[in-house]
């Protein structure tokens, strides 16, 4: 929750007063969900739990039409505070997310060979889909109108994704040449 935390007290502290539905638009038009896995569900009970806590304060609350009321929010001192932690203690601290696929990769053995292959080369292809997709982005006039360090951000996951592509490649290659898994046994002493 820390990155989502941080993502809605920054959002907050910048497009204040704002609307939930305006934080949830802006997270989602950075593709948050997918780098930061900042859920689109996750942003309105961040608001309301971030709010409970004193980190934010609810400004108004608005009921146009037939609409679901919309309530405004501002960040508080104690959030601009607990905002720059969140943002310093990201900044200076390597962590790795975590990928259920890692997890997976760790029963290598027990998927059958032909199967891993596959799978590792379908893995290596949604990448590259993914960084085609990306890379149109980064040519829109949309992403033209954003910070540039936006496409900084998306040159890392795309870098990161490359790296990955390779690794996918060249671990497909080994486990269909039937490098083993395991060791060989010592000799005994």
């Amino acid at each position: 929750m820390s990155a989502t935390r941080m993502m809605i007290l920054g959002v907050v502290q910048w497009m204040q007063p704002v609307h939930g539905y305006d934080v949830r638009r802006e997270l989602l038009s950075w593709s948050a969900d997918k780098w930061a896995n900042v859920q689109p569900g996750s942003i309105y009970h961040g608001l309301r739990k971030l709010a409970e806590e004193g980190l934010l304060r609810e400004v108004a609350t608005e009921q146009v039409g037939a609409r679901p009321a919309r309530t405004t929010y501002e960040i508080t001192d104690k959030g601009t505070d607990e905002f720059h932690a969140l943002l310093r203690t990201n900044w200076w601290n390597v962590a790795g997310t975590p990928d259920p696929f890692m997890a997976a990769f760790s029963f290598l053995p027990a998927m059958p060979r032909e199967e891993a292959v596959a799978a590792l080369r379908n893995r290596a292809m949604q990448l590259s889909a993914g960084n085609k997709q990306l890379s149109a982005a980064m040519g829109s006039d949309w992403a033209k109108q954003k910070p540039v360090y936006v496409s900084w951000m998306w040159e890392l996951a795309m870098d990161r994704a490359e790296a990955e592509i390779r690794w996918c490649e060249r671990v497909a290659r080994l486990v269909e040449a039937d490098t083993p898994y395991f060791p060989a046994q010592l000799p005994a002493q």
